[in-house]
């Protein structure tokens, strides 16, 4: 039977109760330095109090306190409370804390006991169930605690109803917290309401609003870490070991933007895709062919490894110029000229704590991954814009950037797959090439005169012409040397295309890419000019860009 909480006249808390039962409490606290408060009297109200803070110590964790015998009984309950009455939850009974910890909320500081910052998760009143008026409450709840099973029912804004603490082991500080069966009983995830029921901030919101500290920034970041791993977005995450070797989820390109508000916008960065795998402090940092780029980019993988937890991400490898537009030639020469500035552009989690995260939402993995990704140099989220298709591609084309990719913002992680849930959007028309063999060099240009490119149908090389534009000395330098050890004499093509001069052929290995004004009805390119070797890419993944294109009209 349900019955109303009781009132009870106002009266001080027993001197001598209280002061007995907080001396641990102030023995484990330097007033001076932190704003918790000290030890006192506090008239009792007219109903027993509970509060549930959250805290974010070395491990997070909430604190239930009870009122009783003028003083806050309290437990660290590592996993929070839940509504589920099919869940026990570990709870470790800790000091009593004064009356006047009801209304704490802020930061511990650095250096004193249970540094972190605090919320007042919930709070209200509560009584035993069975009690008649609010003396027998006490008693009955003084009773159960005295015999290790202590039932009583919560009336806060996020827990209600009849709870029990039960006394486990020998030690006297173990219980369980349960939840009985009623009316409020609930399968949902209530940790999930993670603001504060008296100022409504976070626990992060809180730190950031405290004094500052040294290690500031560290210890937000494992508040943000703690905070993810309790998050909604890993409720349907299975657990599953790591992944290895990740070819990345791919775009399907499609001639002109739009706007959609089911679909987020992201830049189209002019790099290096590559997947980084991060586990114990060990780092793979590799290509979508699976190339290791760890030595290649070892200042990212350097960053990489202040990660403190265990995930799969996906993102872009460049480098930016001084305005911060990409510059893939920068990227090309970092290793051999150091210019511009490395960056590490991530766009996706697909692991995480042990979590397979590629079933979720997209949304849910940016939200999720721009929440625990670390504040290190050579790593940046990559954001996106909502809705906006059309402006974000036209800003895009006006700062010279290669184009935007589209994302449906539901859309799951499907690896090693070219989808229509993510679209790209070029800036320019381009196209990527074998390299098939050169013709020899006429005038005053030395090494070659044209690159011979094709195409992959299937499993056969296919004739798309011929670029003979756009190679500064060192590009052609550059290529001479890369082709030189893929010299053969037969003709990779079934049908030997026609050139100016004398072909040499080479095994069709090497991959760049071409701008082109268009195509003749020939499939031939018109005016090829090349842009830059594509070492990031398998020359059997090349394919015609057009046929993509004319496949989705």
């Amino acid at each position: 039977m349900w019955l109303p909480f009781f009132g009870r006249p106002h009266r001080a808390a027993p001197t001598n109760v209280a002061n007995m039962g907080l001396k641990e409490y102030e023995a484990k606290r330097k007033f001076e330095k932190t704003p918790e408060p000290k030890p006192g009297l506090r008239p009792e109200g007219n109903q027993l109090i509970f509060v549930i803070h959250k805290h974010a110590a070395r491990a997070l964790h909430y604190d239930l306190r009870l009122e009783l015998e003028g003083v806050l009984k309290s437990w660290a309950v590592p996993k929070g409370p839940s509504l589920d009455s099919s869940v026990k939850r570990l709870a470790v009974m800790v000091e009593d804390h004064p009356l006047d910890y009801q209304d704490f909320e802020g930061v511990i500081p650095a250096g004193n006991y249970g540094a972190g910052s605090v919320i007042i998760w919930d709070k209200g009143f509560y009584r035993h169930p069975s009690a008649i008026d609010e003396n027998e409450s006490e008693k009955l709840l003084l009773a159960g605690l005295r015999k290790g099973d202590l039932k009583f029912v919560l009336a806060g804004e996020k827990l209600q109803g009849e709870f029990a603490l039960v006394k486990t082991g020998k030690d006297g500080k173990s219980w369980l917290l349960l939840k009985k069966k009623d009316r409020y009983a609930d399968k949902g995830d209530v940790l999930k309401e993670n603001r504060s029921v008296v100022s409504n901030r976070t626990l992060e919101e809180v730190f950031e609003a405290g004094p500052g500290e040294p290690s500031g920034q560290k210890k937000l970041e494992q508040i943000r870490l703690r905070e993810a791993l309790e998050s909604e977005e890993l409720k349907d995450a299975p657990v599953e070991p790591m992944p290895h070797a990740v070819k990345p989820m791919l775009a399907t390109l499609v001639r002109e933007p739009f706007d959609h508000p089911d679909w987020i916008f992201e830049v189209k960065w002019d790099g290096y895709r590559a997947v980084a795998e991060i586990r114990d402090g060990d780092i793979a940092l590799y290509s979508r062919n699976l190339l290791a780029l760890n030595q290649k980019f070892f200042p990212i993988t350097d960053a990489l490894r202040k990660f403190r937890f265990e995930a799969v991400l996906d993102g872009e490898i460049v480098v930016v110029d001084d305005r911060g537009h990409p510059d893939f030639q920068l990227l090309q020469n970092y290793r051999k000229s150091g210019s511009g500035h490395l960056l590490y552009y991530v766009f996706d989690l697909l692991y995480f704590q042990g979590h397979d995260l590629t079933g979720l939402p997209l949304l849910r993995r940016k939200e999720l991954l721009k929440r625990i990704l670390p504040s290190v140099p050579k790593i940046r989220f990559s954001d996106h814009v909502w809705k906006e298709g059309v402006l974000f591609f036209n800003v895009a084309k006006e700062k010279g950037l290669e184009g935007i990719v589209a994302k449906h913002s539901q859309s799951t992680y499907q690896v090693g797959r070219r989808s229509r849930q993510w679209l790209k959007v070029k800036t320019r028309l381009t196209q990527e090439g074998v390299i098939a063999g050169f013709t020899q060099p006429r005038g005053g240009r030395g090494y070659f005169g044209t690159l011979v490119l094709g195409v992959f149908e299937g499993d056969e090389l296919v004739y798309i012409g011929h670029s003979g534009g756009g190679f500064g000395a060192k590009d052609q330098e550059e290529i001479r040397e890369k082709l030189a050890p893929l010299i053969q004499k037969k003709c990779p093509f079934k049908v030997e295309p026609k050139t100016n001069t004398p072909a040499t052929w080479v095994k069709p290995e090497l991959v760049c890419e071409v701008a082109l004004a268009g195509w003749t009805e020939d499939a031939v390119m018109r005016h090829p000019v090349f842009l830059r070797l594509r070492e990031d890419k398998a020359a059997g993944e090349v394919g015609r860009e057009v046929d993509r294109l004319k496949a989705e009209d």
